[in-house]
């Protein structure tokens, strides 16, 4: 097969990776704009090297001709997460969406490789428009903890170097570190009801400190400087207590103020 041909074989795959990616990115973002958790921590894309397409054809016997009719892992999405559950609503996600087609499942969570491998497959078929119309192809879509993560990419590091002949006490040594991340892993877990409600407090802080500067800069703009500048004053110095109940009073309070103003709700 020429290097042309490579190219108009490629692309595709290409354009699916970038709008995948840009999809699962934009529930991340929209998640945090929110202030709602996002089961989604990091998502990331690749298209298979020419190198790595020719080794699985020989490796599986698959035919040149036939590769993307054989090969569901040409168009690759790694979606990380925080913690173990994560992994499962995400697959959740995914399995919903209209835009996918999920044709085939792995969970290797629950059912880990021989080598201690862990993460969550999903083959999809998904649809990109080309210039020539639209075209029907495969992509694998990886859903793993950030602990999964990391031992994957050793793991692949060492089958490279050893060439697929890894000596048994690293692969001992290998499994024996999976097993421990899980046990981490599922210690983590315990604590994902706290983490999520530090998060939503945070974010709760945020948006109470987001309305209090918008209404002294209501105040300063359309009302009184002068009190505006003494307001301020007095929120900086509630604010360096970190004391979240005083600056809720604080902002009830000032919404009273606001009100006699006539600058609680004004436009900027």
């Amino acid at each position: 097969m020429e290097i042309k041909l490579w190219r108009e074989l490629l692309m595709p795959y290409s354009l699916a990776v970038d709008e995948i990616v840009t999809k699962f990115n934009h529930i991340r973002k929209a998640c945090d704009e929110m202030g709602i958790y996002s089961p989604i921590y990091a998502v990331s894309g690749r298209v298979k090297s020419i190198t790595s397409i020719l080794d699985k054809t020989r490796r599986k016997h698959i035919p040149l001709d036939s590769i993307e009719e054989n090969m569901y892992d040409i168009a690759g999405i790694r979606i990380i997460c925080q913690f173990l559950d994560d992994c499962y609503s995400v697959a959740e996600m995914v399995k919903s969406r209209t835009d996918m087609e999920v044709v085939m499942e792995n969970d290797y969570i629950t059912d880990p490789k021989p080598s201690g491998y862990r993460s969550y497959h999903l083959k999809v078929k998904y649809t990109v428009q080309l210039l020539d119309g639209p075209k029907d192809l495969y992509a694998e879509i990886q859903i793993r903890t950030m602990g999964m993560n990391c031992w994957s990419t050793i793991e692949h590091s060492l089958q490279y170097k050893y060439k697929g002949n890894m000596p048994e006490n690293i692969k001992s040594k290998l499994n024996d570190a999976a097993l421990t991340i899980l046990a981490s892993e599922e210690e983590l877990s315990a604590v994902r009801d706290e983490v999520m409600a530090a998060k939503a407090s945070k974010e709760e802080e945020n948006t109470l400190v987001s309305d209090i500067v918008l209404t002294i800069l209501n105040i300063y703009q359309n009302a009184s400087r002068r009190e505006a500048i003494r307001i301020q004053e007095e929120f900086l110095e509630i604010y360096q207590l970190k004391d979240y109940e005083k600056l809720k009073h604080f902002a009830a309070e000032l919404d009273v103020i606001a009100e006699g103003y006539g600058a609680q709700n004004i436009d900027i």
